[in-house]
């Protein structure tokens, strides 16, 4: 356990780094977010069932192709799917929905967790930050989640907005823009 946490903070660490000195070139095709979100909650499935907490990717009603990064917007959603599960309580949901509108596809990622108190809201993007200290070690992780979904967001011109009501949950979602498709067919990733 001790190793897997060791490897998980350094993989962590250089991703940070490598995407902040501008070494992690980002590879913008056009991708299917709502394909890549069930990608993402296949690997959580064991994990959520263990805590009896339910995931739910609500089906579009129109398309979510966008112009992103495929592996850096899967590293993305695998920071705030674990981070939802990891938070929620036991029996609990965690719910991806998206929003088109004409320019942009909004992805949102709600669970029915112990929230995040307001004070707190402004640091969690900051790395190795964490809001309750004494419980950090029995959750696990690195404290660098959010710092890479950050910088991530960060190099595709987007930023994370996160809604919180302490006791209630917390809802994290990012917009990316819609990919210009022509009208024959849209280009998916496999």
């Amino acid at each position: 356990k001790s190793l897997d946490g060791l490897d998980a903070l350094v993989q962590d660490l250089l991703t940070l780094s490598q995407i902040e000195t501008g070494d992690i070139k980002m590879k913008f095709e056009n991708i299917d977010l709502y394909t890549l979100c069930v990608e993402v909650v296949d690997q959580f499935e064991q994990r959520a069932k263990a805590k009896g907490i339910e995931v739910i990717i609500k089906k579009p009603a129109k398309l979510t192709i966008v112009r992103a990064d495929w592996l850096r917007i899967t590293q993305v959603m695998t920071n705030l799917v674990s981070n939802a599960i990891k938070y929620s309580d036991e029996d609990g949901e965690v719910t991806i929905r998206f929003e088109t509108d004409k320019k942009y596809v909004t992805t949102f990622v709600s669970d029915t967790g112990e929230g995040i108190p307001q004070s707190h809201i402004n640091r969690i993007f900051e790395r190795f930050y964490r809001v309750d200290k004494s419980r950090s070690r029995e959750r696990g992780g690195t404290g660098l989640g959010l710092a890479i979904v950050k910088h991530i967001l960060e190099g595709h011109k987007s930023k994370a907005e996160v809604e919180s009501i302490s006791g209630k949950g917390s809802t994290f979602s990012f917009k990316l823009p819609l990919a210009k498709l022509d009208s024959t067919r849209a280009e998916s990733k496999s």
